[in-house]
């Protein structure tokens, strides 16, 4: 645990004190300053006078306004300094005055405001002490050296202040931008949720109806056939149940102890599985061709393409009235071709895909790939997706 020093307590309470009431604290440590050679004057010093004590007045009182008025607080502090000086009221060894308003100026006025007071207060030094009896050489230097160190800590002031605001700015902007990046991930998540999920309830309702619809046709003549359809819709509600616990399972951001950890999502090994499913609950002739050398994919694009390919065969369940379709995985270099052709109503079924069609796209896009949609050269619907592979996605996102 850090402990602040006691310059940096007195400094932070300091900035979140009354601006007029640090000042005038500051206006009266000048005037007290500028009154003790006057009260304890040296020997041979002249003697203190009403017009001397407010000359050194007007050097101090104005510091009340310094900062919210500092080039008129210079002006009147620069008037009162000189003034004093040349009427012997005495003047002080130190003009304090004239080192705060310098030091208000360098940090505060504009640019022109400062360089102007500076040579001001330079030549006007010099010249006073040109009028003065028996000036020393280190006088002029002194002063004049004095005066620059004033506005030298006033310019570090300004400097420190701005490079401060620059820090707060760029802190803001990054929490913004962090804030910004959240958002946009969270939606994207809720957007990844909602076509998985999509496509599960999609695709495990289509099939349930196929079989509900055809059960009780053979209910009486088939009941073998009639169970089989009523097996087939339990299982596709109870993969349909494991696939959503799984998705939602995201949702959650504390998991008991005692819970098992997920199941990964399913991926183009899981194809095979799917394409059997499909087949056996529907009773469409499903056959997934592959050509190339499978090679490793990025664990979304895994998820991609299996829900792409149920999707795909999903529309064809529910739209095509097809009663063959084929799942093809073409293995390139940089790319895997996914393709699902059907030969059902062909053209008349984009129509018909609904958000299906627009989801597959998203995925396809999503991976850095693309994907197309119509009908067969021979008859039929099919849907093309191109998806990189490991080594050529970095090329497709840029």
């Amino acid at each position: 645990m850090s402990v602040r020093s006691p310059l940096a307590s007195v400094a932070a309470r300091l900035r979140t004190t009354n601006p007029y009431a640090v000042d005038a604290a500051v206006a009266a440590l000048v005037l007290f300053a500028v009154s003790l050679q006057w009260l304890f004057p040296d020997e041979g010093d002249d003697p203190l006078t009403w017009r001397g004590w407010l000359l050194g007045a007007a050097t101090a009182v104005p510091l009340v306004w310094r900062r919210a008025a500092p080039f008129a607080t210079a002006c009147a502090v620069s008037v009162a300094t000189p003034t004093q000086a040349l009427h012997h009221a005495p003047p002080p060894d130190l003009m304090y005055g004239g080192f705060v308003v310098l030091y208000t100026l360098a940090a505060l006025a504009r640019p022109w405001q400062r360089r102007l007071m500076l040579a001001g207060w330079l030549i006007g030094v010099a010249v006073t002490i040109s009028h003065k009896e028996d000036a020393e050489p280190f006088e002029y230097a002194f002063q004049l050296l004095s005066i620059v160190c004033a506005y030298a800590l006033g310019t570090l002031a300004r400097t420190q202040r701005a490079y401060t605001a620059e820090l707060e700015d760029r802190a803001r902007r990054l929490e913004r931008e962090r804030a910004a990046g959240t958002a946009r991930a969270m939606a994207q998540e809720r957007s990844r949720i909602a076509r998985d999920m999509h496509d599960i309830l999609a695709h495990a309702v289509s099939l349930m109806v196929v079989q509900a619809e055809a059960g009780p046709v053979v209910v009486r003549s088939d009941p073998a056939r009639a169970e089989a359809a009523f097996e087939a819709i339990a299982t596709a509600g109870r993969d349909a149940m494991t696939q959503l616990r799984r998705i939602l399972g995201v949702l959650k951001q504390e998991q008991p102890a005692t819970e098992p950890q997920r199941l990964p999502q399913p991926g183009v090994d899981a194809l095979s599985g799917l394409v059997r499913r499909v087949g056996e609950s529907t009773g469409l002739r499903v056959e997934l061709r592959v050509t190339g050398e499978p090679r490793p994919l990025p664990p979304d694009t895994e998820v991609a393409a299996y829900r792409i390919a149920q999707e795909a065969l999903t529309n064809t369940v529910k739209h095509a009235y097809a009663s063959s379709a084929t799942v093809g995985l073409d293995w390139a270099e940089d790319e895997v071709t996914l393709t699902v052709t059907d030969d059902g109503r062909g053209a008349s079924a984009p129509g018909e895909g609904g958000h299906g069609l627009i989801g597959i796209r998203e995925r396809a896009a999503a991976c850095g790939g693309g994907a197309t949609a119509g009908g067969a050269p021979d008859g039929g619907f099919r849907v093309v997706v191109r998806l990189p592979v490991a080594t050529g996605r970095r090329a497709a996102l840029g």
